[in-house]
């Protein structure tokens, strides 16, 4: 199965827009999926390993769309008495300006519009860089210096990932998106994205390309796989 790059052809959540409620239910739907399809599990995997009670974190969230990713750190921080700060940057001004009013609880996390491939932290050295679900919008050598980026400002733990494409992955983001997250958008982009993923293969060759040296890489349930950095 070969991968459905086009660069001229975003997703609909990526085109220039307004704050919309078709955004908004996107977005919404986005959190679900990620909720419900395997992001939270897998990250949850990492937290308990990584985060001691009574530590400090600064984190990074890169492509960090409605922002859901970095509340549920937070969230998982808090019942475990640990202090974290997030970074979280995204490209598009309409979602982020979703992600700030969905974070108004959430003064732990501070929003900030970047370009994940120029963007420049005033102050580096972050413990943790995530990155989710995100490099399938990107071409091989953009993904490469996503992850190159990655390493560049963490001191400690990195973690990426991301769809895994297959057939198995397309039909079971084609059922989901036609069972229960059904409105156009997510739609649209859940099956362009599955299109899209890089395979297992092609996912290390990225990071290899990357720099990066002793990494890990493996599959999760449902359709993922991450590769990641740890001490």
């Amino acid at each position: 199965m070969q991968r459905d790059w086009n660069p001229e052809e975003l997703e609909m959540m990526d085109r220039p827009q307004p704050v919309s409620v078709e955004l908004e239910r996107d977005l919404e739907n986005l959190r679900g999926l990620n909720e419900h399809f395997g992001s939270y599990n897998l990250l949850r995997k990492f937290l308990r390993k990584w985060f001691q009670t009574g530590s400090r974190f600064r984190i990074l969230d890169l492509c960090t769309g409605a922002g859901d990713i970095p509340r549920m750190l937070v969230r998982y921080a808090r019942a475990h008495g640990i202090s974290v700060h997030i970074d979280a940057i995204d490209f598009h001004p309409a979602t982020l300006e979703i992600a700030r009013r969905n974070s108004a609880g959430f003064p732990e996390i501070c929003f900030a519009q970047g370009d994940v491939l120029t963007f420049t932290p005033e102050l580096a050295g972050y413990d943790l860089v995530l990155c989710t679900l995100a490099l399938h919008h990107f071409s091989e050598a953009d993904a490469a210096q996503i992850l190159r980026r990655c390493r560049e400002f963490s001191s400690r733990y990195v973690l990426v990932s991301d769809l895994e494409r297959s057939w198995l992955t397309s039909a079971l983001v084609w059922l989901v998106t036609a069972t229960i997250y059904r409105d156009p958008m997510t739609q649209f982009d859940g099956r362009l994205s599955a299109r899209r993923a890089f395979s297992y293969e092609e996912f290390r060759k990225i990071a290899e390309m990357a720099g990066w040296k002793s990494f890990a890489h493996r599959r999760f349930l449902p359709c993922r796989q991450a590769v990641w950095i740890e001490p």
